[in-house]
């Protein structure tokens, strides 16, 4: 399946984009993914869609079924999003040569890397609004963004795999080790709803002033603070002014944890620790070796070391710092 996933050929892609109707006039871009593989196609007419094959392996129909039917439950709540587009049965996700796909509308838009106050009060809205539906999923097979899942277990798979050289191992699962312990209470009795997961601002297009959310590939089960940071980043003075203009405008809709800030450190910890796991796995795939051509060396794995350790220093003094 992963063959036929890393090895699309033209007249498969056509023949998936075809799938709903329309004739492909041979025209297509790929657009810039690495997990999945995404394209651009021209139909007869000048229509364009959006094609998304799915990389085989990393979910299950079942899951990206729930990604599709949270997009659905968001449109209906008038969210800007981009849902799937459906045959006549309703269905919206399809299979070719084994390997699962899903085709979207293609809506114009550009990025917007550094975000006004207008803006960031839309998003704080529109996210309170998301979270809002996204509390209303209490069992959808997502998963849950936790010390566990995105700490120990993504360590456990680098050890498992012999992929860490040396003795950089024990240093790297020291230090994966004392973040985890150390953070491990701060999650304790807090809120999770289904959110974004991915909510930087590269996964947020903009139409004259307004905003729709795209890719939510990432979708899971996290404190809602976990899209407010992705989308504000930075722990600066003007990365904090961004996030209390993000959450002065979130809590018009919804009430909003202070106490969560807290979780911002150990968020962004999880996520350095899940990426390296997540290039890891994907280390024999073309694409990867281009974008990390150093991974598995010795200077890769210090430079990881280096980073991971300035980061649990960040851990530890967040915990004394005021969030408010």
């Amino acid at each position: 399946m992963l063959n036929n996933f890393q090895d699309l050929l033209p007249e498969v892609i056509f023949d998936a984009a075809e799938h709903l109707g329309g004739q492909c006039t041979g025209r297509f871009l790929a657009l810039n993914a690495m997990e999945n593989r995404v394209y651009d196609i021209e139909l007869e007419g000048g229509e364009h869609i959006v094609i998304k094959f799915y990389r085989p392996g990393r979910w299950s129909r079942e899951t990206i079924q729930a990604e599709h039917d949270f997009l659905k439950a968001c449109a209906e709540s008038e969210i800007p999003v981009v849902c799937p587009l459906t045959d006549d049965s309703g269905q919206t996700l399809f299979e070719i040569n084994q390997v699962m796909y899903t085709i979207f509308p293609k809506r114009p838009g550009r990025l917007e890397p550094e975000l006004k106050a207008d803006q960031l009060a839309r998003l704080g809205r529109y996210l309170a609004r998301l979270h809002n539906v996204g509390a209303t999923f209490k069992a959808t097979p997502r998963l849950r963004l936790t010390p566990d899942a995105y700490g120990r277990e993504q360590m456990k798979f680098l050890k498992d795999e012999k992929l860490i050289p040396g003795t950089f191992e024990a240093k790297y699962e020291q230090l994966v080790e004392r973040i985890c312990d150390y953070i491990e209470p701060f999650f304790k009795d807090k809120e999770y709803v289904l959110l974004h997961g991915d909510c930087h601002s590269g996964n947020i297009l903009w139409r004259m002033d307004e905003p729709y959310f795209i890719d939510f590939d990432d979708m899971l089960y996290a404190p809602p603070v976990q899209d407010c940071w992705m989308l504000t980043g930075a722990d600066d003075s003007y990365g904090l002014e961004m996030r209390n203009q993000l959450l002065e405008a979130y809590q018009e809709i919804r009430a909003f944890d202070n106490t969560s800030l807290r979780l911002i450190e150990p968020l962004r910890s999880l996520r350095m620790i899940n990426f390296t796991a997540w290039v890891a796995k994907r280390r024999e795939d073309g694409a990867f070796k281009a974008a990390f051509p150093t991974f598995g060396t010795e200077r890769y794995w210090q430079e990881q070391i280096e980073t991971l350790s300035f980061q649990y220093e960040k851990v530890a003094y967040r915990e004394n710092a005021s969030y408010v």
